[in-house]
C-alpha cells in the first residue's frame, strides 16, 4: 500500500529495491516547505511596494466592505433600519422585496428598472465599440505628434467633473428662453433646427422651456452622446496598449499577402486584441446596472422622469422620504442581478472563446 501512494513522486530502482527522489521532485518539497519564510522574505524586500497597497486596501474595507453591514436594513423593520440592537420583532423578512415586486411601489420599481436597464444597454451598445475604433484610428497615424495632440484632446473630458459635463450638455441642448421662440437656443439645438427636415422637432424644441436634456423623447440619445464623449477616449487607452503590442512582423506578414489597411485590421489586429475585448466587456457587464446616479440626477426633473428615472434616483427619493429600507431593497435587487450578468458574461466567454476574468 505504501508503494502505491509513492510510485507518483519516488522512483523505483529494480537493481537494488530501493526507492530515490528525482531532483525536480527534491526541489518541490523543499519550496513547499519554505514557502512562509519566501513569502516572509519577499514582504521584507519589496516592503515599499506593498505598503503603497495600504491606501487601496483601507479605501475598499471603508467604502466597498463596510458599508454592505448597511444591507441589513432591507430585512428590518423601517422604524429600526438604522439601529445597532434590534429585537426579533424588527426583523421583516422579505417583505420590502415583496413590496417591490408585488405591492403598492411595484409599478414605479419596474419603470425605474427597466429605465436603468435600458440606459446601460444603449450605453453597452454604442459605448463599448466606440473606445475600439478610435484606438484602431490611432494605431493608423503615423505621426507622433498629430497623434499625442489627438490623444490629449479626447482624454481630457474624463478629467472634468460630472456636474462641468451635464452643465455644458444642458447648455449645448438648451430651449429657448420663452415658450413659441428662438431666442436663447443652444448652439447644437439651433444646429439641428437647421438641418432636420422635422417640423414635430421644432415644435418640440420652441414649446420647451427646459430643452432637449429635460424632454423624455431626447433625454436617453443625449445621455449616451454625452457619455461616449465623456468616457470614449479614455477608454480607448486599455484598447491602444493592446493594439501597439501586436508584432510588426504580423503586419509584414499580411502586407506580403496582399492584404490591405482593412483587412489587416480584420485578420492581423482584432484577433490579437480579442482577449483584451472580451476582458474588458465582462467587467462592462459588470456595471452594466450601474447607471450613473451622478449624472442622471442632475439631467433629470419631473418631465422626463419616464425616461430618465432610474433605480438609484428612485431609491434616493424613498431615503429622502423615510422609506430607507424600501430604498435598500431596491439597490439591493439590482446589484444582484449585477452580480448575475458577470457571472453568465463570464461562463459564455470562457466557453466561446476560451477567454474569461476567472
Amino acid at each position: 500500500m505504501f508503494k502505491l501512494k509513492c510510485d507518483d513522486f519516488l522512483i523505483y530502482d529494480e537493481a537494488t529495491g530501493t526507492y530515490s527522489m528525482s531532483a525536480e521532485q527534491q526541489v518541490r518539497d523543499e519550496t513547499e516547505k519554505n514557502k512562509w519564510k519566501s513569502c516572509g522574505f519577499t514582504l521584507l524586500k519589496d516592503w515599499r511596494l506593498y505598503l503603497m497597497l495600504v491606501p487601496l486596501l483601507l479605501v475598499y474595507l471603508l467604502w466597498r466592505y463596510l458599508p454592505m453591514t448597511e444591507l441589513l436594513a432591507a430585512f428590518k423593520n423601517p422604524g429600526t433600519a438604522g439601529a445597532t440592537e434590534v429585537s426579533q420583532q424588527d426583523w421583516y423578512g422579505l417583505s420590502n422585496f415583496s413590496e417591490l415586486f408585488f405591492g403598492a411601489q411595484r409599478t414605479a420599481f419596474w419603470q425605474a428598472f427597466r429605465n436603468t436597464f435600458i440606459i446601460a444597454f444603449y450605453g453597452l451598445l454604442f459605448g463599448f465599440p466606440f473606445p475600439i475604433i478610435l484606438a484602431l484610428f490611432f494605431n493608423e497615424i503615423k505621426s507622433n505628434v498629430t497623434r499625442s495632440i489627438l490623444q490629449v484632446c479626447v482624454y481630457l473630458p474624463k478629467f472634468m467633473s460630472t456636474v462641468i459635463i451635464t452643465s455644458l450638455a444642458i447648455v449645448l441642448f438648451r430651449g429657448p428662453t420663452r415658450a413659441n421662440s428662438t431666442e436663447g437656443v443652444g448652439v447644437i439645438t439651433r444646429l439641428l433646427l437647421l438641418i432636420s427636415p422635422s417640423k414635430q422637432f421644432e415644435e418640440v424644441v420652441k414649446s420647451s422651456t427646459f430643452g432637449l436634456v429635460f424632454s423624455t423623447r431626447y433625454f436617453r440619445a443625449i445621455y449616451q452622446i454625452t457619455g461616449i464623449w465623456e468616457h470614449g477616449g479614455y477608454d480607448s487607452i486599455v484598447f491602444f496598449g493592446a493594439v501597439i503590442a501586436v508584432s510588426p512582423t504580423s503586419y509584414e506578414a499580411a502586407q506580403i499577402d496582399g492584404a490591405g489597411k482593412m483587412a489587416q485590421m480584420r485578420y492581423v489586429v482584432i484577433p490579437s486584441i480579442l482577449s483584451t475585448v472580451v476582458i474588458m466587456l465582462i467587467m462592462k457587464v459588470g456595471s452594466l446596472l450601474s447607471v450613473g446616479y451622478e449624472k442622471v440626477y442632475l439631467m433629470s426633473n419631473s418631465d422626463n422622469y419616464a425616461a430618465a428615472d432610474i433605480v438609484a434616483t428612485l431609491s434616493n427619493r424613498w431615503n429622502d422620504s423615510g422609506n430607507t429600507t424600501l430604498g435598500i431593497a431596491a439597490e439591493m435587487v439590482n446589484n444582484l442581478i449585477g452580480m448575475i450578468l458577470v457571472l453568465g458574461a463570464n461562463a459564455v466567454a470562457k466557453r466561446a472563446a476560451d477567454v474569461s476574468l476567472y
